[in-house]
């Protein structure tokens, strides 16, 4: 299994100095990804529940710094060498395909091929309302933008005539250095979400609360059976997951749908994510300051990871 561990480019710490601290020493740490957020605008007042966080109230406040998911990615491109870049997620309606994929292509060449790319629909109404993106069309739009990508990034001239993306006989050069494509993780939850991902996935990689692996499991066997329903092999649709962590300094009584616990505890409840075929688990550690997430993650990396990655547990 490998790891990815969420960015800080949100909040008050967030700023190029401890980007670029996060970045490099979760490289040095040993893990295998870093993942941005993607916010366009936070709206003062948010009546639509939010689906990642237990009270369902977005999590961070609007007078807090936000930064631009892409940009992040890019300015840490230029000063990491091996590990992934990845952005969890990347809402395709906010954004013309033509110009994201551009920007998406321009990461992963400078970054020598080290990006994948977490897609969703997005949830938060009033940020369509503001951006003028009609929200009842988000799922729609989404799968357009997803037969676009992949033309883009694979035929010598482009031409698309959907019900809200038109063009005909563009160029798109220079091409991902990854073949056949920069990897496209489906973000989402639901039944839609599922299927987009089996038709158009690389991998599923919804973000829960709070599920059991058996529960995450079970998930993924109905993407691959859609998979197959639309004529794909199934195991082209790999498992990954993002989930909120919380390391304790003693052990604590254990419920199977969160990842809390002590080193010890968390290294069993990970090893039944692995037993469930997760391939990639993205970590968001939940300690509000930052230096405390900091200490959580240095924890994670020292005590957990190598025992969940034999050929270091047995050195």
């Amino acid at each position: 299994m490998q790891f990815g561990v969420f960015l800080p480019i949100s909040g008050r710490a967030t700023g190029p100095d401890t980007l670029l601290a996060a970045a490099q020493s979760a490289e040095e740490q040993g893990f295998d990804a870093i993942w941005s957020a993607d916010r366009v605008v936070t709206p003062w007042q948010i009546q639509t529940s939010y689906p990642y966080s237990e009270n369902h109230q977005f999590i961070v406040p609007p007078d807090r710094p936000f930064l631009d998911s892409l940009t992040c990615l890019a300015f840490l491109a230029g000063v990491t060498t091996r590990i992934t870049l990845g952005i969890s997620v990347l809402v395709l309606p906010y954004r013309h395909p033509l110009y994201w994929a551009r920007v998406a292509t321009s990461i992963e060449r400078l970054a020598n091929g080290r990006l994948t790319m977490g897609i969703g629909v997005g949830w938060m109404e009033e940020e369509f309302a503001a951006l003028g993106v009609p929200f009842q069309d988000r799922g729609e739009m989404t799968d357009e933008q997803l037969q676009i990508i992949q033309r883009l990034w694979t035929e010598e001239r482009v031409s698309f005539n959907g019900r809200f993306y038109q063009f005909d006989d563009l160029a798109f050069y220079p091409k991902p250095l990854q073949q056949p494509r920069i990897p496209i993780w489906v973000g989402g939850e639901g039944t839609a979400a599922k299927r987009r991902a089996a038709k158009y996935g690389d991998a599923w990689f919804p973000y829960f609360v709070e599920i059991t692996p058996t529960q995450l499991k079970s998930g993924y066997e109905a993407v691959q059976r859609d998979a197959a329903e639309v004529g794909r092999d199934p195991e082209q649709v790999a498992l990954a997951c993002c989930r909120p962590i919380e390391i304790t300094s003693t052990p604590i009584a254990q419920d199977e749908r969160y990842l809390r616990g002590s080193p010890e505890q968390l290294i069993e409840s990970i090893g039944l994510y692995q037993a469930a075929g997760v391939s990639h688990l993205a970590l968001q550690f939940m300690t509000p300051r930052w230096p405390d997430r900091v200490e959580q993650i240095a924890r994670f990396a020292a005590e957990v990871m190598p025992q969940l990655r034999p050929s270091e547990a047995s050195q």
